[in-house]
Formats: structure tokens, C-alpha cells, sequence
């Protein structure tokens, strides 16, 4: 049963073999939209695992996940305590993009079909796509071990583009050696590749300013042409944590403790199998950031071929790119004293208040931007990282509206529906590689943006700075 803390967050009581009590941020609606998932329940189960510290903690898009609750933030003692693949996530950095631009959506409103058209043939996307980049073995190696720096010293992108990137696009740590041939082999031919399901790339439009000071950092202006990519780390990503999963489940009854649920089969971080699972999955995320650097790239080729408008015209340019399927080493005040802990963000995003050393000198000031994008139809919100999410969630927000349908029955709900047209009522131009892709992402699958975005904002977590909305969308 949920006790009530405020009009922010619910308690899950500590209870059995709970090591810490569970912490969801919700509003009351957003609970009771939330039926019979058990993600509440799952909120409870990684409560359980060794080392956990303070909380185990859900964002207000949480919904059922694989061990983990998507949505779930829980950080780790790094000396007692462990790493578990389902904590991280299935689509290691998966992660979100978002450019700005020189252009009004005046000057394009002519253009858009002609644009997301352009960008649909140019950008490849659905399941199991590849894209033009044919990598050796040492050279897909080096991506893992650069991240988005690669990508950049091979002509897709700038030096800007690095830092103004989560970690300037790599995540120290990672071993290739870690990763297996399987692994290797699915992200040969898949790097610079949108992907399916809920990944997209979107055109959007500023049209609101909440944060004035805020937005002029970011470089945000009202009536602007924005860009957001939401992609990952494609089938090599899948592939690590298959790995690892199935190595971590033959030796759950090595650890010394029960599991309540076997999919959150785990290590102790300071473990070789621990040891061995971060270094892959560093590797695996330093490809995302790569991956998410080449669709940059293109989609700025794209707009300045298709608009015909050279590179200063669009001025096209990286705001902020943010991850939100990982386990981070990072130091917080627990307690009165410093403490190294892992942090695994599942479908939650880091959350930076304003003079964090890790934030680009020109965020300093106002905190890290975070990014929130909804539903097809429904745009997406740029907030600013505050101090209580570093006090209270370990710098930490949500990633998206998140779920109330299972992709089954959001293709039920669709069935007989004319999704492009229903998009196109609502001014959203879409475009898709395929019909199925579009019936699993209605905009009736995910909770209210709106209601998700003023509980983030309301606790403190992040402010409010830019809503954006929707006005071209490529699906896988």
C-alpha cells in the first residue's frame, strides 16, 4: 500500500527483505492511470539488492520493465553493493538529442512534407535497418572505446558537438574485449541507424518560453525549428545485455542472497562478471553516442540540401545530448560524507543542478538541460536540472511520458484507425517504414506529457524552461 508524502511522492513502506523503503513520483491521476502494471511492485523488488542507498526510486513515467521498472533510478554502494544489466536496460544510451536551428518555422511550413520525406530516405530506421557505414572489426572496435569523438574525427560533425554531449560522448571505462562476436556483429552494419519502436527523429517548433534566462543559455527562441533524435545503441546494445543477462543467471545462487525476481540477476560490482558487464556496457554506450552523432550529421546534410540553405543559414547546432539507459560511477553527500555509488538510470535521465563541474561552461549557470519527449502528437519539454534532484533522486528525472499500453494492445486499440491522417489532423506530418510501427506508438499508449512534466517540475527535480511542438516526425 502507497503512503502518501506530498502531492509529489508516494511511498512504498520498507517490508520483508527490503534493505530501503521505495519513493515514486506521481500525481494522484497518474497513479490511478497506472491500473494493474507492477511496476510498483518492481519498485519494491530492487529495494532488496545489496548496497542499495537511501531509496529505490521510480519517475512519474514509470511503468513495467524488465526487472527494473522503466523509469527506475537506484544507486549502489560501488564497495558492497552491485550492477545488474536490468537496471540498465535492454537499449544501453538510449538517449535523446535535441539541435537547434537559425530557421522559423515560417520558412519551412512550405517545405515540411518535402523535408520529412528527405529525411526519412536519408536517415535508414525500422527493425534490423543498416546503414552505409561498413566497419572492420578494429575500426568498429575504436567506436566502442571513442564514442561520439570517433564519429567527429571521421568528418560527421564538430568539436562543439562534444561538449555539449552527456560526458563529451564517452564513457571512460570501456573494453571492446568485453563485448562479444555476436555483439560485434549486430552493430556492424547498424551504426548510423535510427531503429523502431518508440525511436524517432521529430521536428519541432518552439512555442512556448517558460524560463526566459534559461532558454536564451540554450539557445532557444519562440517560433524556432528544433530537431530531436531519440536513438540508441541499436542491436550491439541488445546483444550485451543478452550476454550478460544469461551469464548472471546461471550464477544467482553464487551470490549470497535471494532474489525476488530473477530478472534482476546481478553481480557485485567489484566482481570480475561486475567488472566485466560495465566495461561492455561503456561499450556499448560510447556506440550509441556515436550512432547518435552520425544521425546528427545527416539530418544537418539533409536540411541544408533539401532547403537548399547553406550550413550558417540553418545554423544547425547541438543544444544537448542526454542518456538514459546506464549505470554511472558518481560521487553525492550520503549521509555528510562523499561516496562513490553506481547509479543505474532505467529510463530516467540525468538531471545536473546549476555549478556542477560535469555541466558545458555555458550551462553552468542554469543546470543541465533535460530533455521530455511525449507521444508522436505531442511534442516534447526542455527543463533545466535543479539541486533537489541531486539531493533527492541523485541528479536524476524522467525520460519521456511513458507507457499505459503494452504494444499489443495499442495495436488493438488502433485497429481500423487511419493513424498518418489522425497526425496529420493534429499537425503532425509522419512517416514510417512500416503500418505496425505506428499502431504500437498511437498517441494513446503513453500518459499525458503535460501531467508528467508539471510533476517533475512541481518536485523540484527540473524546471520548466521550453515546450516544443510537434510538427514532423520519422518512425521505424
Amino acid at each position: 500500500m502507497l503512503k502518501k508524502i506530498d502531492d509529489c511522492r508516494w511511498e512504498v513502506p520498507q517490508s520483508g527483505g527490503m534493505r530501503v523503503p521505495g519513493i515514486i513520483y506521481s500525481s494522484e491521476r497518474l497513479l490511478r492511470d497506472m491500473g494493474s502494471d507492477e511496476s510498483q511492485k518492481q519498485v519494491a523488488n530492487v529495494a532488496h539488492l545489496p548496497g542499495i542507498v537511501n531509496y529505490s526510486l521510480a519517475m512519474p513515467d514509470v511503468h513495467w520493465g524488465y526487472g527494473f521498472p522503466i523509469g527506475g533510478v537506484a544507486a549502489f554502494d560501488v564497495e558492497n553493493g552491485i550492477i545488474s544489466p536490468g537496471g540498465v536496460g535492454y537499449d544501453i544510451n538510449c538517449g535523446c538529442r535535441l539541435m537547434t536551428t537559425r530557421l522559423a518555422y515560417e520558412e519551412i511550413r512550405g517545405s515540411l512534407r518535402e523535408l520529412v520525406t528527405a529525411l526519412f530516405q536519408n536517415i535508414p530506421s525500422g527493425v534490423g535497418s543498416k546503414g552505409d557505414l561498413k566497419l572492420s572489426v578494429k575500426e568498429e572496435k575504436k567506436v566502442l572505446e571513442e564514442g561520439a569523438a570517433w564519429a567527429v574525427r571521421q568528418g560527421y560533425g564538430t568539436p562543439a558537438d562534444l561538449e555539449t554531449t552527456e560526458d563529451g560522448g564517452r564513457m571512460a571505462g570501456a573494453d571492446p574485449e568485453q563485448v562479444s562476436d555476436r555483439a560485434l556483429e549486430r552493430g556492424r552494419e547498424q551504426l548510423g541507424t535510427l531503429g523502431s519502436g518508440n525511436h524517432f527523429l521529430e521536428i519541432e517548433v518552439v512555442e512556448e518560453i517558460f524560463d526566459p534566462q534559461a532558454a536564451a543559455a540554450f539557445g532557444l527562441e519562440l517560433h524556432q525549428v528544433v530537431v530531436m533524435i531519440h536513438s540508441g545503441s541499436r542491436g550491439l546494445g541488445y546483444q550485451v545485455c543478452d550476454d550478460y543477462l544469461s551469464r548472471m543467471v546461471k550464477h544467482v545462487n553464487e551470490l549470497g542472497f535471494s532474489l525476488p525476481d530473477r530478472q534482476l540477476a546481478c553481480s557485485f560490482l567489484r566482481d570480475r562478471r561486475g567488472q566485466d558487464y560495465y566495461a561492455a556496457m561503456a561499450a556499448a554506450a560510447n556506440y550509441a553516442w556515436a550512432n547518435r552523432q552520425l544521425l546528427m550529421h545527416w539530418t544537418r546534410e539533409t536540411f541544408e540540401k533539401t532547403l537548399k540553405k547553406s550550413p550558417r543559414e540553418v545554423g544547425m547546432r547541438l543544444l544537448y545530448d542526454v542518456c538514459h539507459n546506464i549505470a554511472k560511477l558518481e560521487t553525492f553527500s550520503i549521509g555528510g560524507r562523499e561516496r562513490q555509488l553506481c547509479v543505474h538510470r532505467k529510463g530516467a535521465t540525468r538531471a545536473l543542478p546549476p555549478g556542477h563541474p560535469a555541466l558545458p561552461p555555458a550551462y553552468s549557470g542554469v543546470g543541465q538541460p533535460v530533455l521530455i519527449p511525449g507521444n508522436m502528437g505531442a511534442g516534447s519539454y526542455v527543463l533545466a536540472g535543479m539541486q533537489r534532484a541531486f539531493e533527492e533522486t541523485f541528479a536524476s528525472a524522467c525520460h519521456g511520458a511513458g507507457r499505459v499500453m503494452s504494444r499489443s494492445q495499442a495495436i488493438k486499440a488502433s485497429k481500423g484507425r487511419a493513424i498518418v491522417r489522425e497526425m496529420a489532423e493534429l499537425g503532425v506530418t509522419v512517416m514510417a517504414s512500416g503500418r505496425g510501427t505506428l499502431s504500437e506508438e498511437i498517441p494513446g499508449a503513453y500518459k499525458n506529457l503535460e501531467e508528467v512534466v508539471a510533476v517533475v517540475h512541481r518536485a523540484g527535480l527540473a524546471r520548466n524552461v521550453a515546450r516544443l511542438r510537434a510538427v514532423g516526425c520519422i518512425k521505424g
